[in-house]
């Protein structure tokens, strides 16, 4: 099972939308049986997957709090990859999550307040010895700051390949339990993930290489 863990200090950059859109992106290039879990006390995923009408990718919640328990039965179930939403703090859960992570994916919105929390996030994966990827998220297609963040992630890490922008499309298909590949499979938003995903997974083909 490859576990890929969604986590910021900064609170609105999207991990939870990332979370649903990438399980259910993996899912629909073949990942095997995929399942998300959600850390966040806002509950903001599950409330995302009680409105969803497909039962797949599945929701599962750490049992008795224990993360790596949960994490050994859904491994023993045939769960092929997991993704973990996060909650928007450092805390002491926060670097357990990681410390069990295949692949941390740390998403930034290109802004100055963005770009200077990182640094925190950044330094629990170091800690733990975890790759990452920076994704930069809801950016403005126009704004010179999207790709000045580009240039500053990069120097930190590898970032992920397409950038994320921000579009309406991606509220509304979260806000019924879809996301934007089911409700516009040809569309701009559902490419963008695509990509990313496509980017993601062959991090992980890497790594399994080594």
């Amino acid at each position: 099972m490859r576990t890929l863990v969604i986590a910021s200090q900064k609170g609105g950059v999207g991990k939870t939308t990332l979370t649903g859109h990438l399980a259910v992106e993996a899912e629909r290039q073949g990942e095997p049986m995929v399942a998300m879990m959600d850390t966040d006390e806002q509950m903001s995923l599950s409330g995302w997957f009680r409105v969803r009408q497909a039962e797949t990718p599945i929701l599962v919640q750490p049992v008795e709090g224990n993360l790596r328990k949960t994490m050994d039965a859904m491994r023993k179930a045939g769960v092929t990859l997991l993704i973990i939403d996060t909650p928007p703090a450092i805390t002491s859960s926060i670097s357990l999550t990681v410390a069990l992570a295949d692949l941390v994916v740390i998403p930034v919105r290109p802004s100055p307040h963005d770009l200077r929390a990182v640094g925190r996030t950044v330094d629990i994966v170091e800690q733990h010895n975890k790759p990452l990827v920076f994704v930069v998220n809801q950016a403005n297609q126009r704004a010179r700051i999207t790709a000045q963040a580009a240039i500053s992630l990069s120097q930190h890490g590898p970032l992920a390949e397409p950038i994320i922008h921000s579009r309406t499309d991606f509220a509304v298909s979260m806000a019924d339990g879809r996301t934007v590949t089911e409700m516009e499979p040809e569309g701009k938003s559902a490419a963008e993930i695509a990509a990313l995903w496509t980017f993601i997974k062959g991090r992980f083909d890497k790594k399994d290489r080594r």
